[in-house]
């Protein structure tokens, strides 16, 4: 039992390494969020991160053959999503426009919750033998690990936000910008 909880952590660690990106650069952009938002941004990742595996298992379980042309449009998506929402933060930043927050809105926040996300549902595969129970166990430790990797992203985002001031959205945009080339290099070259 032990090795299946510490192989969920290390599995909720890297699958939440995207959120806290995303994390630190909403940190960044609104260093004075409240902190109801500050721990409702990351729930909203921990939750995405707990039900993709879990949409994956499933579709292994069913209708593993048409997964498997979705799974190549999953680079394509994080990058469309994450390029717009981080481009459109740049484009603001240089303009000087004074909302440059990461995630405005509820609309907004789901998207890139998706867009740091869509690629847990390839771990369906990866837990395919697991029976439901064992897999909602190892999705559940995966949410709670992203919950918390992302609320030290939020913090962390908002101590160096206050020190770049006025220029974190640029910075925020960025690494949205950024992700988003990572996941497609690793989606299509790898």
């Amino acid at each position: 039992m032990g090795g299946f909880f510490l192989n969920s952590i290390l599995l909720g660690i890297g699958l939440a390494m995207d959120a806290f990106s995303v994390s630190v650069a909403t940190g960044l952009a609104q260093p004075d969020m409240k902190k109801g938002r500050a721990f409702g941004i990351p729930g909203v990742f921990g939750a995405f991160q707990f039900l993709m595996p879990l949409l994956g298992w499933i579709c292994v379980h069913t209708i593993a053959e048409r997964f498997a042309v979705f799974h190549k449009l999953i680079p394509w998506i994080a990058l469309g999503l994450l390029g717009w929402i981080g481009g459109k933060m740049v484009y603001e930043g240089f303009k000087g426009k004074q909302d440059n927050s990461v995630v405005g809105g509820f609309g907004s926040l789901m998207l890139l919750a998706l867009a740091t996300s869509i690629d847990a549902l390839s771990t369906g595969f990866a837990i395919a033998d697991y029976g439901l129970a064992k897999a909602i166990g190892c999705a559940a430790i995966v949410g709670v690990t992203t919950f918390i990797v992302c609320i030290a992203g939020i913090f962390a985002g908002r101590k160096l936000g206050t020190a770049l001031s006025g220029k974190a959205g640029i910075v925020g945009g960025i690494i949205l910008i950024a992700i988003g080339l990572e996941i497609f290099a690793k989606g299509v070259f790898a």
